[in-house]
This record gives C-alpha cells, sequence and structure tokens, in this order.
C-alpha cells in the first residue's frame, strides 16, 4: 500500500485496487482547534480530491468527523462511496445521503471490499462508540487505532485478529482529549506485536515531539509525502 499521512488522524491508503481515506479533515472550521492550530493542522480548502472506494470513520468528534469535508467529498464523488463508521458517527453520516452506501461497522464486525478485509476492533475513548480499523489486503495488515488510551480489551481484540501482530500500526501519541501519549502509545504497540509502529495525531501545537515515541521500528511520517508500506 501507499499510504500519505494528511495531519492529525487523516491518512489516505491506496494500491492499484483501491483507495481508502481514514478520518478525512480538509478544512479550517474544526470547532476544537484554535485558529493558528487550524491553519497549521488542517488541509487546504482547494487540496485536489481524490476518487475514493473507501471512507473510514473512527468515532464522530470532531477533527475525525467533519462535516465540511465530507459534504465536499460526498457531494462531489463521481462514483458512489463505501462509508463505514460505529454507531454515533453513523447516523450522523447517513445524513450525507447520495448514492453511498453506509455501512455501520461495531466491534468485531467485517467488511471486504476489492481484495481489502476490514475488522472493527474496539477503542478506549471518550467516544463510547469509537472503534479502530485493521485492514488486510492479503499481504499486510495495517493497524489504525483512532482515538484510543492504552486498554488490555483493545489490545485483546487486535491480538485476536492478528495473533502474530501487525504489520503497520498506526498509532496517536498527543495524550490529550482521552488519547495515548508517546510513551504508553510504544508499549502499546510492543503489546499488539507490531512489526512497525507509526505516531500520528500530533501536531505542532500539542507540544509532542514524534522523537518521543520511543518504539524500534517506528517510521514517522512527514505529512502529505506518500511513502510505500
Amino acid at each position: 500500500m501507499k499510504v500519505t499521512w494528511l495531519y492529525q488522524a487523516s491518512l489516505y491508503f491506496e494500491n492499484d485496487d483501491i483507495k481508502i481515506l481514514v478520518d478525512p479533515y480538509f478544512s479550517s472550521s474544526v470547532g476544537e482547534c484554535s485558529p493558528k492550530d487550524k491553519e497549521i493542522n488542517s488541509i487546504p480548502k482547494d487540496t485536489p480530491l481524490p476518487s475514493l472506494d473507501v471512507i473510514l470513520i473512527t468515532h464522530a468528534h470532531p477533527g475525525h468527523l467533519d462535516p465540511e469535508t465530507l459534504d465536499a467529498i460526498l457531494s462531489k464523488a463521481e462514483k458512489p462511496i463505501t462509508v463505514i463508521a460505529p454507531r454515533g458517527a453513523y447516523e450522523r453520516l447517513v445524513s450525507f445521503g447520495g448514492n453511498h452506501n453506509y455501512v455501520l461497522l461495531a466491534p468485531g464486525s467485517v467488511w471486504s471490499l476489492c481484495g481489502v478485509t476490514f475488522y472493527s476492533v474496539r477503542a478506549a475513548h471518550s467516544d463510547k462508540y469509537a472503534v479502530g480499523y485493521i485492514m488486510d489486503d492479503g499481504e499486510k495488515t495495517y493497524y489504525v487505532s483512532g482515538d484510543t488510551l492504552y486498554n488490555f480489551d483493545v489490545i485483546d481484540d487486535v491480538l485476536d485478529l492478528a495473533p502474530d501482530g501487525v504489520s503497520y500500526a498506526f498509532l496517536p501519541i498527543n495524550g490529550r482529549g482521552n488519547n495515548m501519549h508517546p510513551k504508553d502509545a510504544a508499549d502499546f504497540a510492543y503489546e499488539i506485536s507490531a512489526d512497525h509502529a507509526i505516531p500520528i495525531h500530533y501536531g505542532p501545537l500539542d507540544n509532542v515531539d514524534p522523537e518521543d515515541f520511543d518504539f524500534e521500528d517506528r517510521i514517522i511520517l512527514e505529512p502529505l509525502v506518500e511513502t510505500d508500506l
């Protein structure tokens, strides 16, 4: 897969068969951010939107379910998009309408499309319906935890699906809003036996240095730079 980090928790995955966008945050209107934070951590409004197959939403908090971004994507899409979300977020997404396929994926549920299998796992967050996703393309597994704390039930969910560990784990490290900080995230990555771990959900105003994410096989992505994983 080719992966691009789009700041904060937003990720874009692509191979020859499928294009996947996770928690898209392209607007400058997310209410939980300061004006300066919006400027630094959001994508310019004129950013070209890819032709998508799947949108994954981890939960309903601003910055993960961004109405301005989703309205722009879903209203202008040239083909139906499969939009996958947990309860809470799902009910809000359905209101966007259009000829899109809205899928409610509770923890333990599975959805397959274009050679990729999506597994929903628990997250430990202030949104009680928050989830993470494991994506299996038949060669590698990509785990996007969404917003979560270090939690043994979450670890068990991941290991139940990937007993030998995931290939790549994308984990929050900002330590705010009921998220892991760098040490807990690194410990979490070791507990789930991740081959590689990628810190996300941090920015210049978090005062978080990704170098503090002390995981042996970490990968620090540059924002908006496509990387082969």
